[in-house]
């Protein structure tokens, strides 16, 4: 099968419930891809559940190239997404955590975000809809739009941009699309700190930012991966995120429970 312009990538690790989850939403996206799945589960892969197994073959059945791996023994978050990078010639790559459901059409904008805007990256945040009644004015206000082209700029602690972390707490993604997107727009760019759980690189930018190569850096247990890499690629590149962001957090438990080293702090934001 020829390989597609875009590769959905991933990390899963003791979650076949959600897992299964996450990948009905890829089966409802109708934008050509491919997927990737790897597997850093204590025991059985989470791939390896009748739903799960189901909905891969929903995915080879509609036209996707599905490739399943266990990758062991763990090394870290981010040797685990230098591994699916590694595997991976298209284009562009959608890491994807293994607990977010996406809403049909996300892959889609997505990818048209990012071709038309010609930035490093693009994200869909990730929505806790348990928060629905939850408005938080004050953590919505650095919201500010892209007006063309994406600049690039570095993210610092203490500085505005960096403020900007708000935007994506709790259900603050559905309400700011209600507050911004316009009558006839498809999606909104705007400006990120960084986006968790739902990131659209483009790989030739993201490798030559180093991609995750910095894992041999880091100890094993770590977490923050994804936001360096990201600084690192709006520093060369520019990147937004979108409105609206199409990506359901499941809100369960997280599998990283040791938050004490922070990629980030640990290693700086300069490639």
């Amino acid at each position: 099968m020829r390989a597609p312009e875009l590769d959905v990538l991933v990390p899963t690790r003791d979650r076949p419930v959600e897992l299964a989850t996450t990948l009905a939403g890829l089966a409802a996206q109708r934008h050509p891809f491919g997927v990737v799945v790897s597997d850093q589960s204590d025991g059985p892969a989470s791939y390896d559940t009748p739903a799960a197994r189901t909905m891969l073959r929903a995915l080879r059945a509609a036209g996707h190239r599905v490739r399943t791996q266990q990758h062991l023994p763990r090394r870290g978050l981010a040797e685990h997404r230098a591994a699916l990078l590694a595997r991976s010639r298209a284009r562009y790559v959608l890491f994807l955590d293994d607990d977010v459901w996406l809403e049909p059409g996300t892959v889609g904008r997505l990818h048209e975000a990012i071709t038309t805007l010609g930035c490093g990256l693009v994200g869909a945040a990730v929505q806790g809809l348990s928060y629905l009644d939850d408005v938080r004015p004050s953590e919505l206000a650095p919201f500010e739009r892209w007006t063309g082209r994406p600049e690039p700029e570095r993210i610092e602690p203490g500085t505005p941009a960096w403020e900007r972390w708000t935007l994506h707490n709790a259900a603050n993604p559905v309400h700011l699309a209600r507050r911004h997107l316009r009558p006839g727009e498809r999606w909104v760019p705007y400006k990120v700190a960084w986006v968790g759980g739902c990131v659209l690189y483009d790989r030739s930018v993201l490798e030559a930012c180093g991609g995750f190569d910095f894992w041999t850096e880091l100890p094993t247990s770590h977490c923050g991966e994804d936001v360096l890499a990201q600084h690192r690629v709006m520093a060369a590149a520019g990147g937004a995120g979108i409105l609206p962001s199409g990506a359901c957090h499941l809100e369960s438990p997280t599998t990283v429970p040791d938050r004490t080293v922070q990629a980030r702090e640990a290693l700086g934001s300069a490639s």
